[in-house]
């Protein structure tokens, strides 16, 4: 269902609050530009710091400004189910074409418990679901045997997988078909991950650089290996300074320098990325050659 570059996308802010105008054109953008799918109020949008109500005016605001053009995929994760249920309803009420969903943070409950979590929410509600297996934010680990008991229910249909552990492409793929969607979670792994079995990347350098993103996955899918490494050496520093300092400070960051007048305000725990980490976006940006020296 999904494939190719998909922007885990920012969330603007000014002035405390949620930029509309600037979020709409930025999908905009994001689809001129080649990006295949949107990720609203995944990590990258900040979505741990979005009230109930505001989270989902981003997701609505999302699904209105991309009109069909590309399919959305909205973050939906809790780590209390009940909360889960009412947040992957919401979104299908409002169009979105999959739920993103983290196993239960914090919490740390047992593959069991994980396995019961998702069970609920897909007896909730038959909104797809792209599994978002990212420990080291989580720290619950949905097992291989857990996602192949998980495969059994329609509705889950994939996976963005964050672990940088490139044994679980082919574990994944061996216990749940070649038919789920494998989706690398991590930007600098993209190009192992696609020759091992998945097919696209939700992507925090998407954000930045959406055309040489979607152009990288292009020439891998028309198996232009050359190409794709080309295209990765270049984005590869770009990869590696998006996590210079907090993400997604970096990002927004890196998008005050490519689109004019792009708020890079961020909410507080995250913070304004150091010195170090401007500089290092800034070479990484003309290594791309998304600027100019």
């Amino acid at each position: 269902m999904f494939s190719g570059s998909i922007p885990a996308l920012v969330t603007p802010f000014r002035d405390g609050s949620f930029d509309e105008t600037a979020y709409r054109s930025f999908i905009d953008w994001q689809i001129e530009e080649g990006s295949s799918a949107l990720v609203p109020c995944g990590t990258t949008g900040e979505a741990a710091t979005l009230a109930f109500d505001e989270h989902f005016e981003v997701v609505r605001v999302c699904v209105d400004q991309a009109a069909g053009r590309v399919p959305v995929i909205a973050g939906c994760g809790s780590n209390d189910t009940q909360s889960a249920i009412k947040n992957i309803t919401k979104a299908q009420e409002l169009g979105a074409t999959a739920g993103l969903v983290v196993p239960p943070y914090y919490n740390k409950p047992n593959q069991e418990g994980i396995y019961r979590h998702f069970e609920a929410i897909v007896s909730a509600c038959d909104l797809p679901i792209v599994l978002y297996n990212v420990p080291g934010r989580t720290v619950s680990d949905i097992a291989v045997d857990t996602m192949q008991r998980l495969r059994k229910f329609p509705s889950i249909i994939g996976v963005k997988d964050a672990t940088a552990d490139m044994d679980r492409v082919s574990a994944q793929r061996a216990a749940c078909g070649e038919d789920f969607c494998q989706l690398s979670g991590n930007d600098y792994l993209t190009l192992g991950y696609l020759a091992m079995g998945g097919v696209g990347c939700i992507s925090v350098t998407a954000n930045v650089a959406p055309r040489l993103c979607a152009e990288f996955q292009a020439a891998w899918a028309r198996r232009d290996a050359k190409e794709a490494l080309a295209l990765n050496d270049r984005l590869y520093p770009l990869h590696d300074a998006m996590f210079a300092d907090a993400s997604p400070g970096p990002a927004k960051y890196a998008l005050t320098k490519v689109r004019s007048g792009f708020p890079g305000e961020l909410r507080l725990p995250m913070t304004w990325p150091s010195e170090a980490a401007q500089a290092a976006v800034d070479s990484a940006l003309r290594h791309a050659g998304v600027v100019e020296d």
